[in-house]
C-alpha cells in the first residue's frame, strides 16, 4: 500500500542543487522485495491528484529531508569520543588500540554496536562506510546489528599486521582469509555491504596491501576504505616507509587499491595530481572535518577539488571527530572551507554542505540514485526535521528569507533534537 508524507519536502536534482516545496508530498511504496521506495515527489497540488488513493500522514511545519550519509565513521571508537589528545599518532597509542583490543569480545562488539546505531538513528545517519576493528567479531556484531534494523551499512574488517600494538595487531594470511570468508557471508545480503579496510598504508606490510588490492580485483563491487595525509608526521612516516612512491596516495595506486567505491579519508596533504588521479580513477576524499579540528591535523582544500572535480563527501570520523551529528560536521566544513591562510578560503553555500552529507556523499559511495536524495527510485531513508526544536532555533528559521539562509540556520544551531523522526527503507 502506498503511504504519503504531507511537509515541506526538501530533495536534490541530478547536479546536486536543492529543490524545496514548502508543501510538498513524499509518496512511498514497496517494490517487488517488499522495501519501501520513493515513488513520487514534488509539491502536493502537483503529486497528490496522482495518488488520491495514498494513506497520507499531514505533518505541518516539519521538513521531510534524505537520511544523512557517513562516508568515514569508526564504530569501535563510540566509546573514546571527546578523549583528550596533543595529536593523531598519540591519539591513536593512548585511546584508540586500547579502545579497540577490547572487540576480539563478541559481546562487548555486540554492545558498541547497538550503542552506535542508536546515536546514528538519533542524530538522522542512515548509511555509513564504517570502521570495525582487526577482529572478525567486531564485523559480525556491525552487520547483525544493521542487518536487524534493516539498514543501508557498509564496514570491513581492520587490516594492521605492522607497527601495531598487541591486540590489534593481526597475521597477514589470516587476515586476508578472514576478509574473504567475511565478504561471501555479509556482502550484498539484504542491504549490507563489505569493505575493504586497510587501516592506513603504515600499518600494513607489502604483502598485506597486495593482498588486499587482489580481493579489491576478485571482489569488484565491494568498497575500498582507508585513511591517508591526515597529519603531517603520517606523511613523513609514508614516505619513509615508501620511498619510491610519488605521494602518499600513490601508495595505494600501486597495489590497485584506487577504483569506483574507494574512499580515503582525510586527504589533506595532497596535491593536484593526486586529486587528478582521484578523479581519473572516482576514488573519493572522505572530509572529516570536526576531526581534523579536533586533532589538528589541518584543512581540506575545497577549492582545490571542486577545481579539478575529484569526489569527495563528508564524514564525522567519530571517535577523532566530536560528533555524530552531521549538522556538527557540516558547520564545521564551513569553518574549513573559510580558512584562508593555507589555502585559498570559500564560503560552501549551505545547500552543498547539505549535499555533500546526502546525495553527494552517495554518489562518491557508488550509491547514486539509491540513498541521499527523495527523488522517485530511491530508498525511502528519510528524516522528519522540526526546524522549532528549540527556542531559539524556531525563531532563526521563521526569519529566514530563502532556503540557503533556512538550511543554514538549521546547520548552525541543529543537533539530533531537530531529527524529530528517522524513518528506514523497511521491508515487510
Amino acid at each position: 500500500m502506498k503511504k504519503a508524507y504531507r511537509a515541506s519536502l526538501l530533495r536534490f536534482d541530478n547536479a546536486g542543487l536543492p529543490v524545496f516545496d514548502e508543501d510538498g508530498l513524499l509518496v512511498v511504496a514497496p517494490d517487488a522485495a517488499g522495501r519501501q521506495r520513493v515513488v513520487d515527489a514534488g509539491s502536493h497540488a502537483a503529486v497528490s491528484p496522482r495518488h488520491s488513493d495514498a494513506d497520507v500522514m499531514h505533518l505541518p511545519g516539519r521538513i521531510l529531508a534524505p537520511g544523512f550519509v557517513d562516508m568515514h565513521i569508526h564504530f569501535p571508537q563510540t566509546d573514546i569520543i571527546g578523549a583528550p589528545s596533543p595529536g593523531l599518532l598519540p591519539w591513536l597509542e593512548n585511546y584508540t588500540f586500547p579502545a579497540e583490543s577490547k572487540f576480539v569480545d563478541p559481546a562487548h562488539s555486540r554492545e558498541v554496536a547497538d550503542v552506535f546505531f542508536d546515536e546514528l538513528l538519533r542524530n538522522g545517519v542512515t548509511t555509513s562506510l564504517t570502521f570495525a576493528t582487526s577482529h572478525v567479531a567486531s564485523v559480525d556484531a556491525f552487520f547483525e546489528s544493521a542487518q536487524r534494523r534493516q539498514l543501508r551499512m557498509i564496514t570491513g574488517k581492520v587490516l594492521q599486521d605492522r607497527n601495531s600494538p598487541d591486540g590489534v595487531r593481526d597475521e597477514t594470511e589470516q587476515s586476508l582469509i578472514d576478509t574473504e570468508s567475511l565478504i561471501r557471508k555479509w556482502h550484498n545480503v539484504d542491504r549490507l555491504g563489505y569493505a575493504i579496510t586497510p587501516r592506513f598504508a603504515p600499518t600494513s606490510t607489502d604483502a598485506q596491501m597486495r593482498g588486499a588490492g587482489e580481493l579489491a580485483a576478485k571482489y569488484g563491487d565491494t568498497w575500498i576504505q582507508s585513511h591517508v595525509a591526515e597529519n603531517r608526521d603520517e606523511v613523513q612516516w609514508a614516505r619513509e616507509l615508501y620511498p619510491k612512491s610519488r605521494s602518499y596516495l600513490d601508495v595505494y595506486a600501486g597495489f590497485g587499491l584506487m577504483r569506483e567505491r574507494a574512499v580515503y579519508a582525510h586527504c589533506i596533504y595532497i596535491d593536484d595530481e593526486d586529486r587528478r588521479l582521484m578523479r581519473e580513477t572516482k576514488t573519493a576524499a572522505a572530509v572529516s572535518p570536526t576531526s581534523n579540528l579536533f586533532l589538528g591535523s589541518g584543512f581540506f582544500d575545497f577549492g582545490a577539488a571542486d577545481r579539478i572535480e575529484s569526489p569527495y563527501g563528508l564524514a564525522s570520523d567519530v571517535g577523532g571527530g566530536t560528533s555524530f551529528s552531521p549538522f556538527h560536521t557540516m558547520l564545521a566544513a564551513y569553518y574549513v572551507g573559510r580558512e584562508g591562510q593555507t589555502k585559498t578560503g570559500l564560503s560552501i553555500p549551505p545547500s552543498r554542505l547539505w549535499w555533500h552529507h546526502t546525495g553527494g556523499a552517495a554518489r562518491s559511495l557508488g550509491l547514486d540514485g539509491v540513498v541521499g536524495n527523495l527523488q522517485p527510485g530511491c530508498e525511502a531513508d528519510f528524516l522528519v526535521l522540526n526546524p522549532s526544536a528549540t527556542p531559539l532555533l524556531a525563531r532563526k528559521t521563521k526569519l529566514a528569507n530563502t532556503l540557503e539562509e533556512m538550511l543554514f540556520a538549521m546547520i548552525v544551531l541543529g543537533d539530533d533534537r531537530l531529527v524529530e523522526r528517522t524513518v528506514i527503507s523497511q521491508a515487510g
